[in-house]
């Protein structure tokens, strides 16, 4: 088809259908609305979360003190502005389920996956628009759901965000075990339903929909990161479904999945032969892939902002797909370094201790290659560009804990103490937070018709957020050092942690000072979309094909014909051997440009 006959034919297409607000702003199946949706909608659910943390972090630092915020936002649950103790275990519950799932799953992969996959690959949609726009629908149900849970009665789902049986299987065990608890399998069951058809069309889009050209050995990091991502989430979601929907069966049909010998004030209950440790191994099936299921998205964003704000092409392309792959593969046989104290035989706590650290090799070897990316590049430090080494900073100081918690006999130590908050709260929650606010800052003007960030503010909320960060999690360390255990509402009952109150005070600063900063994120992204100033079509002189695409989104995404690969996405600074740059007065050559005379081919 010629490229006249294929506006042709979208001129026919338009005059079809004519779009109305609903099918343009509610029920799109444009992947680039679909993005900003899931952004949004990622946006809210993370502040929520946040606020949560803050109430329960001046818990922590003034335990039994009575604050107005109390009584203001949690009403009952808190009598003459006092914290219950049951309302602190939810507000742990559901701020992390919020985190995992909703901001740094959905919010994180489903933006990116979205707005990207078709915008690089060079495909006019995804596989299936209609698809996408369910698989949008259900998880913002599933946030609706999870919302309402708050609002209940008995309160919230309160057994932690990893709901171990017998709290969340038996509706008597405390008020959190209640309706708050059903209506969070629910909201989860109907999440994972989401995530799946999303993850499926993101696969299809990847492998039948690239342009003429685009080999796999030339799809920018970003993709490689969002593929692999899906494929992780099709194989371990559906774990997580079924010990879901066990979980209900024990709780309302009578079933015994995960309950066993369970005694409540004296009386035998009549449950026989079910496991809660098969719960947790179901449950952390899931649950390890899904930490590089909220990882790998954000490393694939950092390679993209590296590069390009490096003016250098990534270090050892190759090595970091072959990374992401290792990771996707050693992330699905580690999940019993969450169980290390359930009992489990000492010599399968071995052999997931070793298969843990084979996982620290793919994960060196990409931040490496971040350091060597960086190494002699003409940096362009924009707030997205200080966000991705930042990543880099929380990865590994994040990572080297981990090495700790992976070996069987150290971590039982420190298991479930602020020493294990503190390790996934750098490695994986701060470092895929950086992910998708350099994402955000980089792709902004892509997805609002070429307006920009303001830098200024960018860099304050980055500077302030950084500090604040190592400010919360780096002291956490020493905490759980001291034997400080995790979800308990305070502390004084043990004198031996009295000395430690004054830590707790510094992170619950540290804290609240960082959730304040993201209200500056806030102002920033709200008055760009409506106010901020147009930049040129390609902002960051970016090799990749979105940046071809133009500012105002049309419906297939480039008018006429979709452009051809000639090259790999990593082509800055490139120069003939008289050292001329390919194209004269320009230090990128964008993957739609044909190989020049005399020019090789990198051998990536």
């Amino acid at each position: 088809m010629s490229a006249t006959e294929h506006e042709h034919g979208h001129e026919d297409h338009g005059h079809h259908h004519k779009e109305t607000f609903v099918t343009k702003y509610i029920f799109s199946q444009d992947h680039k609305m679909i993005s900003k949706q899931y952004l949004i909608t990622g946006l809210i659910m993370g502040f929520v979360g946040i606020a949560m943390s803050l109430l329960f972090r001046m818990q922590l630092a003034w335990p039994g003190e009575s604050f107005g915020i109390f009584k203001a936002v949690l009403g009952k649950w808190a009598p003459d502005g006092v914290m219950d103790a049951d309302i602190y275990l939810a507000l742990v519950t559901i701020h992390g389920t919020l985190m995992v799932f909703f901001v740094l799953t959905q919010g994180l992969s489903g933006t990116f996956s979205n707005l990207l996959i078709p915008l690089q690959i060079g495909a006019r949609d995804m596989a299936s628009g209609f698809m996408n726009m369910v698989s949008y629908w259900m998880f913002f149900v599933s946030s609706v759901i999870m919302i309402c849970s708050l609002f209940v009665e008995a309160g919230p789902a309160a057994a932690g965000w990893t709901i171990y049986p017998p709290l969340s299987a038996l509706p008597m065990a405390q008020p959190g075990s209640g309706l708050g608890m059903t209506l969070w399998l629910v909201s989860m069951a109907i999440f994972i339903a989401s995530s799946l058809l999303g993850s499926l069309n993101y696969i299809v889009t990847v492998i039948n929909l690239r342009t003429k050209g685009m080999s796999m050995t030339r799809l920018p990091l970003t993709i490689w990161a969002f593929f692999v991502t899906a494929i992780i989430g099709v194989v371990s979601f559906p774990v997580l479904l079924s010990a879901a929907l066990l979980l209900l069966m024990d709780r309302s049909f009578g079933t015994s999945f995960f309950l066993s010998d369970i005694f409540i004030q004296g009386e035998v209950l009549h449950y026989q032969g079910g496991s809660p440790v098969l719960y947790e191994h179901l449950f952390w099936f899931l649950g390890h892939p899904e930490v590089y299921i909220v990882l790998l998205p954000a490393l694939g964003i950092t390679s993209e902002v590296m590069s390009t704000n490096a003016r250098k092409p990534i270090f050892g392309y190759r090595a970091m797909v072959a990374s992401i792959l290792a990771i996707a593969f050693l992330s699905t046989i580690v999940w019993g370094h969450h169980m290390f104290v359930s009992g489990m035989n000492p010599f399968l706590g071995s052999v997931f201790t070793f298969t843990t650290l084979l996982i620290a090799i793919p994960s060196a070897v990409k931040a490496f290659n971040y350091i060597t990316t960086l190494w002699k590049g003409n940096l362009q430090l924009n707030p997205a560009m200080l966000f991705s080494i930042g990543l880099v900073s929380t990865f590994i100081t994040g990572g080297l804990t981990g090495i700790i918690l992976g070996d069987s006999t150290l971590d039982i130590n420190v298991h479930d103490t602020y020493f294990v908050v503190a390790h996934f709260h750098l490695v994986m929650g701060i470092s895929a937070l950086y992910g998708m606010f350099a994402g955000i800052y980089h792709w902004f003007p892509k997805m609002f018709y070429g307006r920009m960030m303001n830098k200024n503010l960018g860099y304050v909320h980055f500077w302030i957020t950084a500090i604040c960060a190592y400010g919360v999690f780096f002291p956490m360390h020493f905490v759980g050092m001291a034997g400080v255990p995790r979800r308990y509402y305070e502390n004084t009952a043990f004198p031996m942690f009295d000395e430690l109150t004054n830590v707790q005070v510094l992170m619950t600063v540290f804290a609240i000072i960082a959730g304040l900063a993201q209200l500056i994120f806030v102002y920033n992204f709200i008055s760009s979309i409506f106010y901020g100033k147009k930049g040129p079509v390609n902002p960051w002189g970016s090799n990749t094909l979105e940046w071809t695409a133009p500012q105002e989104h049309i419906h297939g995404n480039w008018p006429g014909e979709i452009p051809h690969v000639y090259r790999w996405a990593y082509d800055y600074s490139k120069t003939y051997e008289n050292g001329e740059y390919i194209i004269a007065g320009q230090d990128f050559v964008p993957q739609n440009v044909p190989l020049q005379e005399n020019e090789e081919e990198l051998n990536h």
